[in-house]
């Protein structure tokens, strides 16, 4: 999915920074009771209570919500809460502590969730004001490192945007990377199925017409044979129906083997069952690769008695295509040669069974296929 690294990376920005605000509230709110005065003890407990509340309820719109209007409230929350100490007289106690600790988590955790513009106005705003709130209550006069440290909520806060913008940056490598491999394996996928269509084309191709204009051009069958023509129309068919054809689920291979038997010119003793339905891509390559055996077998083994003997189910099945020919040696058969090689041994592959052929000279030929789920 595009841009997934970076939603993700900002998703766990939100909850992080709630669960940053949170994890920080209890300590500092005992930081804020213990170090007050008996005398001011009730009145920075309700301050204390007032920003474990809000601090609750923004952690929890850090969860669910959206948009940047409760981070403008939550500065506003934050000056508030730091003005109390006009109330609490927590720069005579030395207890503003725990509010510049408000602020500065404030400040840092606001840069994993908003814009830069939004979250650096927010920090500037709420540091700053911090600081004017203390001038204003005398804190110059008290201690000026109190000052000094409220002002880092500032650069602590534009160091926080900085490791954010470098970690987001990651992500977005990373999402570029992913859409790029996407693209890469999406034109691998439409270059392989090119190619698969391509060879499923040449392999039908070479199944039907080319086979029966060599078998003519070489003499093994007469021009003017009664059966030349009909045949003739029936590879130009099979050769327009395998281009782009939509295809049925399933298909019976019984049926498939026996539409084939019809045109192979040879005495086939089929024994199979009366059905076999299974994904027709299976029935079909299974198909096919008969076929071509059977061709094999009227080209090469000077004999026209071929046994086909079918076994099995829709969950394994074995086909054996055996003739008491002349033979051949299996691995004597050229590279080159497409016959055995793709028309039946890559047929039978592509759909995750096997072929197997036995043959030795003068001992006929068995071609085993086997299938199963």
């Amino acid at each position: 999915m595009a841009e997934e690294a970076v939603r993700l990376l900002v998703h766990f920005g939100r909850r992080y920074a709630a669960a940053v605000r949170l994890a920080t509230l209890v300590p500092i709110c005992v930081i804020a009771l213990t170090r007050a005065s008996p005398e001011h003890a009730t009145a920075t407990g309700y301050v204390v209570a007032a920003a474990a509340a809000w601090t609750c309820g923004y952690a929890w719109w850090l969860r669910v919500g959206r948009g940047n209007l409760p981070v403008a409230l939550d500065v506003v929350v934050l000056l508030g809460l730091f003005a109390s100490v006009f109330l609490t007289g927590a720069v005579e106690d030395r207890n503003t502590g725990w509010l510049r600790l408000l602020v500065m988590f404030a400040g840092v955790t606001c840069q994993w969730h908003t814009p830069p513009p939004v979250g650096g106005a927010a920090a500037l705003v709420a540091g700053g004001g911090a600081v004017a709130i203390l001038v204003a209550a005398g804190a110059v006069e008290e201690d000026g490192t109190v000052i000094t440290g409220t002002a880092w909520a500032i650069p602590a806060a534009a160091l926080s945007r900085a490791a954010w913008v470098l970690v987001k940056r990651a992500a977005e490598r990373a999402d570029r990377m992913a859409a790029e491999a996407v693209r890469a394996r999406g034109e691998s996928l439409v270059a392989a199925a090119a190619r698969a269509e391509e060879r499923e084309l040449a392999n039908a191709l070479h199944d039907t017409a080319a086979t029966t204009l060599l078998m003519v051009g070489i003499g093994q069958v007469r021009s003017d044979a009664d059966w030349l023509a009909p045949q003739a129309r029936r590879d130009l068919d099979w050769l327009r129906s395998s281009d782009g054809r939509r295809a049925p689920p399933y298909a019976d291979l019984v049926g498939l083997l026996r539409a084939d038997f019809e045109v192979t010119h040879l005495t086939v003793e089929f024994d199979a069952p009366e059905r076999l339905r299974l994904p027709f891509d299976v029935a079909r390559a299974i198909a096919d690769a008969a076929r071509e055996a059977l061709t094999n077998v009227r080209r090469h083994a000077g004999t026209t008695q071929v046994t086909v003997l079918l076994r099995g189910d829709a969950k394994a099945l074995r086909l054996d295509i055996a003739d008491r020919g002349r033979g051949f040696a299996p691995a004597d058969v050229p590279a080159t040669r497409r016959g055995i090689r793709e028309s039946v041994r890559g047929r039978m592959s592509r759909i995750g069974g096997t072929a197997t052929i036995t043959s030795a000279a003068g001992e006929g030929t068995l071609v085993r296929l086997e299938w199963h789920e």
